[in-house]
C-alpha cells in the first residue's frame, strides 16, 4: 500500500464548519514577521498564509490541535476556543 500524502489524509476527514463564526480570532494588527511565520509554518492544515506583509487565515479545515494557540503566546492569536457543539472536525479511528 502506498503512503498517503498529508493532503490525501486531510481529505478523509469530515468537517462541519460554522461559516459565520470562526473559533479562532487573529490579531490583524500584529506585525512581527518572525512570530507570524512561526504560526504559518507550524499549522498542520496550512490555514495561515503570509501574503503581502499580512497574515491571512481561514478557519475551514482546522484540526483543532491548538498548535497556533500555544506558539502564539497571546500575540498573533487573540482568541482560540473549540468550535461550538455540532461544528468542527470529526476524527475516525482505524
Amino acid at each position: 500500500m502506498a503512503k498517503m500524502s498529508i493532503d490525501d489524509k486531510l481529505g478523509t476527514l469530515k468537517f462541519t464548519t460554522n461559516e459565520e463564526k470562526s473559533h479562532i480570532i487573529i490579531n490583524e494588527d500584529f506585525t512581527d514577521e518572525k512570530e507570524i511565520m512561526r504560526i504559518v509554518k507550524a499549522c498542520p492544515a496550512e490555514l495561515y498564509k503570509y501574503e503581502n506583509g499580512k497574515l491571512v487565515f481561514s478557519h475551514e479545515g482546522c484540526l483543532e490541535c491548538g498548535t497556533c494557540r500555544v506558539l502564539s503566546h497571546g500575540k498573533v492569536i487573540k482568541s482560540w476556543e473549540y468550535p461550538e457543539s455540532g461544528y468542527g472536525v470529526e476524527f475516525h479511528q482505524g
